[in-house]
């Protein structure tokens, strides 16, 4: 095979797309094409120097290694090549970012040639990507006598590589561009469907605005009318980046807005500007400080209070917006850094100093947060070979500690886990701390861009302090596609390989799982003491606390095993009252958002907080259900206060489901996943004895705010409701409007049913079960009147319904059953009326495979609503998801419309949907 006339093909193949030659990231192909430069005459020698030179993707990909040492060559004079200079030639090595390039730098600094020595010496002071193994040669090499060494630790220690960059620009010119009226979806600017794409960024650049090119033809035009400012990103009222935190979707505005990061590395672009009304959801903004970007609450519109302060509202009970200042499409605004306030002219719009606080200043100026992290790590790592303190370069972390107040249950992990803050010093929210990782998790529809940013910092394994790290198949589960075939293995090889337990084996030895990887991360956290970093906005355990981060924040924990965040707020949530039997768990899970958003006088307290939700007697499985859905109440993350017995049940649970995981061979040579079990058996040890009770906050802890939700109010199943066709585009696709079974009046049309995703657990699959015996016993036989697509979250979930007799039920009245040997290698576009199992994974709810069909009204259990998500719009109907729990979805499907109470009642006779009862102890310590 010739790879090179392979490589052209494609570059013609891309030519058709509108699309530049792909970055070269294998061995074998840039091998060909450095044989091709060395051939003077050869005729594709001209193209294969630009390939060489500035198509090549840096870090450790294996076109790295050959490239280094390549450009090592020419640098010794073993080879000439009058295009490359030496001096040319280590200017690639300084842009190539860690990997080969550093152990060619360090072989050159470290060698007998002084003046090679120098010039390398002088590339190596601006790098950070170096690990312990780099820094045990140069402390070899230091104790040896090594003045080059000694002179690079020196640097190191001083982080030279930080101090000397160019200081932020005080005046940041922008121009608007108004993305969407209303909350934005991660959708809009990196589709689910299109993340088959997102480790090929040109490519995936063209999935911005959902394809829409008026959109994009109207943002260049905008680029071309003020080519001296940036395109700053808004959602004009609303939350902009709700959903996940979409490495590939800053990616794309960086793209599309951002600065190049190196002439010779291409499409990968910095410093984005994106802003909101009501800010940028958390997880989104963590992302944006990744790309050295600045995120901006803009609070261009306000709420309109009264005489007495009370906030007004419309006859729908909506608050009233007044326009404070505007940022219209093609409004030129100055962003100041150092009064850190935005601009129009002369005129101050606002104070915008949380988005120029000075550690994310250093993100700015360091070109993204991982050169910050590494800078701090290598700083620390010289300064202790030399033997110093290490001085006070970056800004100190902020330290917030209120003498006499008590912790919330957040800021005790915090202080647990936290590194490199002031000895002793007690910790609380509004801190910046450094803390250690136990759990880390990577999926496969953003795994490829967490292998890649692995690469590009030249990681090659997981941090020896991450208890387990754990590589998914979810989001690619539904169907075994082409795309999948060629990319999901590929994936698996290399996270295996990187240390993770991965869902698929690459050497085939055990049954490939498509478990929902958040409920794998559930299971696999044993203490309620740990931080779980995962690759999707649903990381969030009913044991520990867990943020869901981008791509390169997830890579970053696996090869540091560490994070880094401000301690959030907290938000604590009690309940009161008694929950009526027929009532499922999901209807408090609404419930608490409906509720909360009524005490608080519409305003979400949860947003950017931690919910403390003290559930107290419900086991992981369904206090999951809670957790889970407050990615949706745009919560940075959330916290389960549990009883002793509960936390034990809960942890039992974990044991014998990681135990499922080692006897079908899924653990490794290091044995993490036993290593698991261990520490469960040690924390209920700690529990049963008392030595170590169940996580609480103190008493006299400091909330932002307290909510008591009622469960005496909780009358009738809640839906939340994307209100496609409200006159106010603003509230349209919010998860804020939640409305009681009654009010759709039992006529609301329902198209397709899906009980599936993250929010549902085995109880759920018993529920349908059960619902389905009990219609047939009352009305003689089962009939769908709209199609029903079930999937189990996970294969343990099947196993168990299959042992308890409960699948065969759900077979007889299916019309469908997933085969795994047999895969589907096809999208289903149409359904029928009848009942789909198919295959553990998120299905539906990711939209990135399958969708219902246009238009159609959904009922589902999932937590996605977004416009276009589950199902996209036709031009005589948009398409709407409605939210809500098992029961109300399978009873829809078999009515083709929304029950009435009674129907539902009926339905449901019998059934013990959830058994929940507010904890009766003091859940503090």
């Amino acid at each position: 095979m010739n790879t090179y006339k392979d490589y052209l093909q494609q570059i013609e193949e891309r030519k058709g797309q509108g699309l530049h030659p792909q970055p070269i990231d294998g061995a074998e192909l840039l091998s060909e094409i450095i044989a091709q430069i060395k051939d003077v005459n050869n005729e594709y020698r001209e193209d294969s120097l630009n390939f060489f030179i500035y198509n090549v993707l840096p870090g450790t990909t294996s076109a790295a290694g050959v490239k280094a040492k390549f450009l090592k060559e020419i640098i010794l004079g073993e080879v000439v090549v009058k295009e490359i200079t030496p001096a040319f030639a280590f200017e690639q090595l300084s842009h190539m970012k860690g990997g080969p390039s550093i152990e060619v730098l360090l072989t050159l600094a470290l060698g007998d040639d002084a003046a090679i020595a120098a010039e390398a010496a002088k590339v190596l002071k601006t790098q950070v990507f170096l690990y312990e193994a780099d820094m045990e040669l140069l402390e070899n090499a230091f104790k040896a006598g090594n003045p080059i060494a000694k002179e690079l630790l020196e640097s190191y220690s001083q982080a030279e590589f930080f101090t000397k960059l160019p200081e932020v620009e005080e005046e940041i010119k922008v121009v608007t561009y108004i993305a969407g009226v209303g909350d934005i979806s991660t959708d809009l600017l990196s589709p689910g469907a299109d993340a088959h794409s997102r480790s090929d960024r040109e490519l995936h650049g063209q999935c911005m605005f959902e394809h829409n090119k008026d959109m994009q033809n109207e943002l260049l035009a905008l680029k071309e009318q003020h080519p001296d400012k940036r395109v700053m990103l808004i959602a004009e009222k609303g939350t902009m980046g709700v959903g996940s935190s979409r490495m590939s979707g800053v990616n794309n505005v960086a793209l599309w807005t951002g600065v190049p990061f190196s002439p010779y590395v291409p499409f990968i672009n910095y410093a984005p500007v994106i802003a909101g009304t009501n800010g940028i959801a958390p997880i989104f903004l963590t992302t944006v400080g990744v790309t050295g970007g600045i995120g901006i609450d803009l609070k261009n519109w306000v709420q309109q209070k009264d005489a007495d302060g009370n906030t007004i509202v419309d006859a729908d009970g909506e608050p009233v917006l007044k326009e404070v200042y505007s940022v219209a499409t093609g409004t030129v605004l100055t962003i100041n850094t150092k009064t850190k306030k935005l601009y129009n002219g002369d005129k101050e719009l606002k104070d915008i100093s949380a988005a120029l606080t000075p550690p994310k200043m250093e993100f700015i100026k360091a070109g993204g947060s991982y050169a910050v992290v590494f800078g701090k790590k290598l700083q620390t790592l010289a300064c202790k070979i030399l033997g110093i303190d290490i001085p006070q370069v970056y800004a100190p972390s902020k330290e917030v500690s209120v003498e006499g107040q008590g912790l919330t249950a957040v800021e005790k992990i915090f202080n647990k886990n936290a590194v490199g803050n002031t000895p002793g010093k007690t910790l609380h929210a509004g801190s910046n701390v450094r803390v250690e990782v136990n759990i880390v998790g990577s999926q496969d529809t953003t795994g490829l861009m967490t292998s890649q940013e692995l690469e590009m910092m030249a990681a090659t394994i997981i941090s020896p302090i991450v208890d387990a790290g754990y590589q998914s198949g979810c989001h690619t589960a539904s169907v075994w596609d082409d795309r999948s075939k060629a990319n999901i293995p590929r994936l698996m090889s290399f996270m295996n390989d990187f240390g993770l337990i991965t869902a698929r084996d690459p050497k085939g030895n055990y049954h490939a799982m498509t478990d929902v990887i958040h409920k794998v991360l559930n299971d696999i956290t044993v203490d309620d003491w740990d931080i779980i970093i995962g690759g999707d906005s649903h990381t969030r355990m009913s044991k520990g606390v867990a943020f869901g981060a981008d791509s390169g924040t997830v890579a970053l924990a696996l090869a540091t095993g560490e994070a880094t965040m401000p301690i959030p707020e907290s938000v604590k949530v009690t309940f009161k009252g008694e929950m009526r039997s027929f009532m499922d768990f999901r209807d408090v899970v609404h419930a608490t958002q409906q509720q909360m958003l009524k005490q608080f006088g519409g305003e979400n307290v949860f947003q950017g907080r931690i919910i403390e939700v003290h559930i107290g007697t419900l086991t992981s499985d369904q206090a999951f259900t809670f957790t889970d859905w407050t990615a949706e109440m745009k919560a940075k993350a959330s916290i389960c206060i549990s009883e002793e017995d509960t936390l034990i049940e809960s942890l039992e649970i974990s044991k014998g489901r990681i135990q499922i995981m080692i006897d079908k061979g899924m653990d490794n040579e290091k044995q993490v996943l036993k290593g698991l079990v261990d520490k469960a058996n040690a924390r209920i040890q700690e529990l049963k004895t008392g030595i170590k009770p169940a996580l609480k906050p103190d008493a006299d802890a400091n909330y932002y705010a307290d909510v008591v939700i009622d469960l005496d109010e909780i009358a009738e199943p809640m839906i939340a409701d994307p209100d496609v066709n409200n006159d106010d585009v603003s509230k349209r696709y919010t998860h804020d409007t939640i409305r009681p079974l009654s009010y759709y009046g039992g006529t609301k049309q329902v198209d397709l049913g899906f009980v599936g995703s993250c929010m549902v657990h085995k109880g759920d699959m018993k529920i349908l079960a059960q619902m389905l015996k009990n219609i047939e016993a009352q009305h003689g036989k089962v009939e769908f009147k709209a199609p029903l697509v079930v999937a189990p979250p996970t294969y343990n979930i099947v196993d168990e319904l299959k042992a308890e007799g409960d699948w065969d039920v759900l077979v007889k009245y299916s019309g469908f059953e997933f085969d795994d040997s047999a895969p589907k290698g096809l999208a289903r576009t149409k359904y029928e009326n009848m009942l789909y199992l198919e295959r553990p994974g998120c299905n539906l709810c990711m939209g990135n495979q399958e969708k219902a069909e246009p238009g159609d009204t959904v009922m589902a259990t999932s937590t996605r609503l977004f416009q276009g998500r589950v199902v996209k719009d036709t031009g005589e109907k948009k398409g709407e998801s409605l939210l809500s729990s098992t029961p109300v979805v399978v009873l829809s499907t078999i009515l083709g419309r929304t029950p009435t109470m009674a129907e539902y009642e009926a339905a449901v006779d019998g059934i013990v949907l959830t058994k929940f009862k507010p904890s009766t102890k003091q859940l503090v310590s």
